[in-house]
């Protein structure tokens, strides 16, 4: 069985609804299928907000691969990128009113495997199957 990425490709837009609905397609399970909006929701948003600037002359492109063991999404924006190190924390912020910081936290309890590429642009996100 060959395995092929599925392209999306989409301007940078907070309208996600629709892109969600495709890209969580192959999720069957409903508690599943919602664990897993939340943290696409928070990796796309993020994309939009912090990596283009909310620019719709940008885009978002977001890849998926089901395999017959992973659910694999890429999240990629056109921005500079989240440099390594504490920006890229999966820690809740130490004070409760902070403005930010909550979205990568929630990424990483909704995936079984986090991966940001080297430029910091590019977020891998992987569910087990079940």
């Amino acid at each position: 069985m060959a395995l092929r990425w599925a392209d999306f490709i989409t301007p940078s837009t907070l309208q996600l609804a629709p892109l969600l609905e495709l890209l969580l397609d192959p999720v069957e399970c409903p508690q599943r299928q919602a664990q897993l909006q939340l943290g696409l929701q928070e990796a796309l948003v993020n994309a939009v907000r912090h990596g283009n600037g909310c620019d719709p002359a940008k885009c978002l492109r977001v890849r998926r691969i089901v395999t017959p063991r992973w659910l694999v999404w890429q999240v990629q924006d056109e921005g500079p990128g989240v440099p390594p190190g504490p920006a890229r924390r999966q820690s809740l912020p130490e004070q409760r009113e902070a403005f930010s910081g909550r979205g990568l936290f929630l990424i990483h309890h909704c995936f079984d495997d986090v991966r940001w590429s080297p430029r910091g642009n590019r977020l891998q996100l992987a569910a087990r199957r079940v």
